[in-house]
């Protein structure tokens, strides 16, 4: 049986993937600083900005699933964030590589790309919104995920270890379909994140398929749900929120995704299988 740590197995999505992995077959600790009110995953408190304690939490494992963050821009000071995410995630796959781990997937965001928390006018220079787009974000929060994104490949560089950094969109758990009456029919609602959203069951089970692949290197892929949370066609949606784009690289079919989620699915063979349309009545 496989050993996978998952960091931040606490939090909204890893409490998922900490369970679909259980449900995998795979042996599976949870390292976060918040121990789950109920879980049938063994836990481990960890502050993962402490190099020693990353070491320990990850010694026996065959894999690691870093997941832990502050996971928002400006819910903490800018150096607070950045600190924490950059050096939990250096920590992480440094501690890995020492201990001859091969495998691991880290959360990189959608926000890299800058539009969601841009505070100045930013509209994509292209659509759908693939892995080449620009990333250029003005907050803590969005750098450090480039920063993550670099020390990734930094780290296939120098061992070989294979890293898959999701660029992951805002995710949804099946609870939290019961929000979406309240901004499917207003473009203006969730226009920074280009209406995207990812099924934390979905998610998860990419993270599995990006543990169980073989010879991807360092690569970032975007994840993303096939459609678009809104009850709009993509067309209005551009028209009422982006008239400006006008590079459009692939149809835009009614209601397909805008953060381009086609490089993930090619390269993990992961098919997304959650639609909102049929959680809310």
């Amino acid at each position: 049986m496989a050993k996978v740590v998952v960091t931040g197995g606490s939090g909204r999505l890893g409490s998922y993937v900490v369970e679909h992995f259980l449900e995998s077959g795979y042996e599976v600790v949870n390292a976060d600083a918040v121990k789950p009110a109920s879980s049938r995953a063994k836990h481990v408190t960890v502050d993962l900005t402490n190099l020693g304690e990353c070491y320990g939490v990850l010694a026996g494992a065959d894999a690691v699933v870093h997941l832990a963050a502050i996971p928002v821009a400006y819910s903490h000071p800018n150096e607070v964030t950045f600190g924490n995410n950059v050096m939990s995630t250096y920590n992480v796959l440094e501690a890995a590589a020492g201990l001859g781990i091969r495998k691991a997937v880290i959360a990189s965001s959608e926000s890299s790309y800058g539009i969601v928390f841009a505070k100045r006018p930013l509209i994509p220079q292209y659509l759908p919104l693939d892995e080449e787009h620009p990333q250029l974000p003005e907050d803590s929060y969005g750098l450090s995920k480039i920063v993550n994104e670099q020390t990734a490949e930094m780290f296939n560089r120098r061992t070989g270890m294979q890293v898959v950094s999701f660029r992951i969109g805002n995710v949804i758990t099946p609870e939290m379909y019961g929000n979406f009456p309240g901004f499917i029919h207003d473009p203006a609602k969730r226009k920074g994140i280009l209406w995207s959203y990812i099924d934390a069951r979905d998610m998860a089970s990419a993270c599995r398929l990006a543990i169980e692949a073989e010879g991807l290197g360092a690569v970032v892929l975007n994840a993303a749900n096939d459609n678009t949370s809104m009850d709009i066609p993509n067309d209005e949606l551009l028209k009422a929120c982006y008239p400006a784009v006008t590079d459009i690289r692939a149809p835009l079919d009614n209601f397909d995704t805008l953060l381009c989620n086609k490089k993930a699915k090619a390269v993990l063979n992961w098919q997304p299988v959650h639609n909102w349309r049929d959680e809310v009545k």
